[in-house]
């Protein structure tokens, strides 16, 4: 073969293999262009569909409140637990807006609507905790009271607690172990008004296990009245009001005691407003002193330790102290006998609250008791302890615990005259609130609320005396005093919780039944 053949033949071959070479690159080319176009288009997809995820989790973690319930729900957690006012609760869920999801905060009026509307649903007997079955599956000890406001109106409240409450719960009863069964307001109460309210009470609920009360006349005589013969009603007397009555019938007719409680407040007035207004005593009520009297005697002992013997530095702060106390080192004497006696006291109380009266508290107290210097207070807080001891075994309750304290109730008027009343106490206002703050608070419970019509609510507030309207009748308006009798007029509030179905409950010592009915909400007649 030629020089040429040979070349053209290389060449041949090169074109071909070229050929296929490029038509091979050629779809090379094409699939890179088509593959990283796919790529891309997929890794835009990923990042618009992550980036809408993003917007999904942030749109749900922001939007907490999705219903009308939920928000009613928060509010009153924020009125019932935080125990903050209404104002203070629009604020807050003003403040929380744009994290919640609202478009706009509720007012204030609207929030006290919502807790006036628990407080009628609690009333109703609606609430779905409650099972046909009565308030606790043991029955229930009942608690009365009364408070004052401001006015002529004085609260009673009847409230139900589980007898089996140191058995469930470890701790002393707190508002929402409570029922409220009523509440009403009138300008004076006696026993056979307050034993009235009680029989209609006991006809929906079924005879109370007991009764827990304070060292009131009139609510002892009302349980009295209410005591069918041949048949034994235990009743339970309060432990802190027991114990202050002891104290206050060694110590209160002593003139050390006296003498001891002028120098406190002359004291006082020499500290406050001074650099020594840091040491001024605690606030300590007039009425049922003896309740809180061990607060001031115990600042008393802690301030005098602050002077001990030996002469003090003219103008330095031991003078002035010293300068300060007046009469108090005098009562020195008083101060040590009623600590030895209150201090074992309080030692009780503290265990018998948290844990209730049962057969090992019992011998707890009893070696306190045995420290009482005072034979008086010794042997009858002793006798106290024997007695209900043995209610509790006659309850069946000397394993589980007793409750001997109404505390619970007692935090009730506090709460209730502290929130929701503004500066005005009224006695009515305070009543409205009462059913709201007994109780747990559930979900379940403020769908209730919105169900309540504002003619449902207006049938029971509307018609209510306030003192609010008297005072702004008075002075915004040309009808002077006349226009206080108008509001005098009308009648207070009266409520009292309806059994959900009927129920018969059997009295654990006579085994007697009373069948309740279910009632209605029952606002006093005009």
């Amino acid at each position: 073969m030629s020089t040429y053949a040979k070349m053209r033949a290389r060449r041949d071959n090169w074109r071909r293999k070229t050929g296929v070479l490029r038509t091979k690159l050629s779809y090379q080319l094409r699939e890179n262009r088509r593959v990283k176009r796919e790529r891309d288009q997929y890794k835009k997809n990923w990042r618009a569909t992550q980036q809408a995820l993003n917007e999904l989790k942030q749109h749900q973690a922001i939007q907490a409140v999705r219903s009308k319930s939920d928000l009613v729900f928060l509010a009153l957690q924020l009125f019932l637990m935080a125990r903050i006012g209404f104002r203070a609760v629009s604020r807050v869920l003003g403040v929380l807006v744009p994290y919640l999801g609202l478009k706009k905060r509720p007012c204030p009026q609207t929030i006290s609507n919502w807790v006036t509307r628990l407080s009628l649903v609690r009333m109703s007997g609606a609430a779905p905790s409650e099972t046909a079955g009565g308030l606790f599956p043991h029955g229930y000890i009942l608690l009365p009271d009364i408070s004052i406001g401001l006015g002529q109106g004085k609260i009673l409240t009847i409230l139900a607690l589980d007898p089996r409450h140191h058995g469930v719960v470890a701790g002393a009863p707190l508002l929402k172990h409570t029922r409220c069964l009523a509440v009403a307001v009138a300008d004076t109460w006696n026993g056979e008004t307050i034993s009235a309210l009680l029989r209609e009470v006991i006809a929906r609920f079924g005879t109370p296990v007991a009764y827990l009360k304070d060292g009131g006349t009139d609510l002892a005589k009302a349980v009295r009245l209410l005591h069918t013969p041949g048949v034994t009603t235990t009743s339970i007397d309060d432990i802190s009001h027991y114990a202050a009555n002891l104290l206050k019938r060694v110590f209160e007719l002593d003139p050390h005691y006296q003498a001891f409680v002028q120098a406190c407040g002359r004291v006082s007035r020499r500290l406050k407003q001074t650099v020594l207004a840091c040491l001024a005593p605690p606030k300590v009520s007039t009425k049922a002193r003896f309740m809180n009297l061990h607060r001031l005697v115990r600042w008393a002992d802690r301030l005098l330790e602050q002077s001990p013997r030996g002469r003090a530095a003219t103008g330095s702060l031991l003078q002035k102290l010293r300068d300060s106390l007046d009469q108090l080192p005098q009562g020195k004497r008083f101060i040590r006998e009623f600590l030895a006696n209150a201090k074992p006291l309080l030692e009780c109380q503290k265990i018998l609250k948290t844990k209730g009266l049962n057969q090992i508290t019992h011998e707890a107290c009893r070696s306190s008791v045995a420290t009482i210097p005072h034979p008086f207070i010794a042997v009858h807080f002793r006798m106290w302890l024997d007695r209900h001891l043995a209610a509790a075994r006659t309850l069946g309750l000397q394993t589980v615990g007793l409750p001997i304290s109404s505390d619970s109730i007692e935090s009730l008027f506090g709460v209730a005259k502290h929130l929701g009343t503004g500066e005005i106490k009224d006695a009515n206002r305070i009543a409205l609130r009462i059913p709201a703050l007994c109780q747990e608070l559930t979900r379940a419970d403020a769908e209730q609320v919105l169900q309540i019509t504002v003619n449902e609510q207006s049938e029971t507030v509307g018609s209510l005396p306030s003192l609010i309207k008297q005072r702004r009748d008075v002075f915004n308006t040309d009808g002077g005093l006349d226009t206080i009798n108008d509001n005098v007029a009308r009648s207070n509030i009266r409520l009292i919780r309806s059994s959900k179905s009927p129920q018969k409950t059997a009295h654990p010592i006579d085994n007697r039944e009373i069948s309740v009915h279910s009632g209605n909400l029952c606002p006093s007649p005009g």
